[in-house]
């Protein structure tokens, strides 16, 4: 979940629905109560680039598929589900709360007419995820979408930390997912079978980030395990590709990454777009990549954060305060200046 990931992904900012009775391309809405998870934040830039809230794949993309999603029953995971759900796959959803797993799958199944299944899994120990595999395998055979959606971070100045704060990010987000895909990949290879997978990482995964060290280093071992794997099996016909997204709202992302609310506000400044990411956003982009329609796309990371990486890392970017008065007289000032 990128720059807000969660220790325990714990929901969505409010909950997920999809409101359209019919499952037309261009009747597929995501929505919160009776407000469509659409924002702008009252930014300008946001208005003039207005969201889409239908899903953008045709229905029936995912038809005759089946996707596993870890973490799938909050949060990213839970909006990523619905949305392939909506579009046709048969679903399997894991993480370790079971009563949260068959509520989600209930939820949804009775939305989008598809059949999500809920398997308890602690992706953290492999005979946990050997013995997900194996159920899932029986209930809908092998997937033909992953998506490691599962993780954990929190704030925390790296002196404060334990070995064991250090060792359960890692064994959430890097091990977790290199048990996951391994598990399933050796069986896809015997099977003779292709899938797409899909990881969810953060922006600062090749940066590196104070605050959140754990996060960031396992994060970026994901994204090394991603391209490493989209070249040496994409012979057996799988693809491999990550997205990286930037702030997006969730309940149980900010909970312990902005848990008092000091640094939403300097948040939103420093993203060109003027606005958080939705959910609704992430799960077409993960539809897509997942999709028939991107079978060529294989190795990629894929930055999705509304300009903000760009942002930080541009050396004059904050030049945007200077007012046109002020750049009248630096324009005068330079204009002076001879030599080198």
């Amino acid at each position: 979940m990128a720059v807000f990931e969660v220790l325990k992904l714990a929901g969505l900012w409010s909950k997920f629905t999809i409101t359209a009775t019919r499952f037309s391309r261009h009747e597929r809405f995501f929505n919160q109560g009776t407000k469509v998870l659409y924002q702008n934040n009252g930014s300008a830039q946001a208005v003039r680039l207005p969201q889409m809230q239908t899903l953008m794949l045709p229905a029936g993309t995912f038809k005759g598929k089946v996707a596993f999603i870890t973490g799938g029953g909050t949060g990213l995971g839970k909006g990523m589900t619905t949305a392939f759900s909506s579009l046709g796959a048969e679903c399997v959803i894991a993480s370790r709360k079971l009563d949260v797993l068959k509520k989600t799958a209930e939820e949804i199944s009775l939305q989008t007419g598809n059949q999500v299944h809920a398997i308890q899994c602690d992706v953290r120990d492999p005979n946990s995820v050997k013995s997900t595999v194996e159920e899932m395998s029986k209930l809908t055979g092998l997937p033909d979408v992953i998506i490691n959606n599962a993780a954990g971070n929190f704030i925390s100045p790296s002196e404060r930390l334990s070995a064991n704060a250090f060792k359960t990010i890692t064994d959430i987000v890097l091990n977790g997912t290199a048990y996951v895909t391994l598990e399933i990949g050796k069986e896809l290879i015997k099977a003779k079978k292709g899938a797409s997978f899909l990881s969810i990482t953060t922006i600062y995964a090749g940066t590196g980030s104070g605050f959140v060290m754990p996060s960031a280093s396992a994060k970026a071992g994901v994204e090394a395990m991603s391209k490493s794997l989209a070249a040496e099996w994409g012979r057996y016909g799988m693809r491999f590709n990550v997205i990286q997204p930037g702030p997006i709202k969730t309940k149980g992302a900010f909970s312990r990454l902005d848990p008092s609310g000091t640094f939403e506000k300097d948040l939103l400044k420093r993203i060109p777009m003027g606005r958080f990411g939705t959910v609704n956003e992430i799960a077409n982009l993960a539809a897509y990549l997942c999709s028939d329609y991107a079978s060529w796309v294989s190795g990629a990371v894929i930055r999705f954060d509304g300009g903000e990486y760009v942002s930080i890392a541009g050396e004059f970017n904050n030049l945007q305060k200077v007012t046109n008065e002020e750049w009248d007289k630096l324009e005068s000032l330079i204009r002076k200046t001879k030599g080198s």
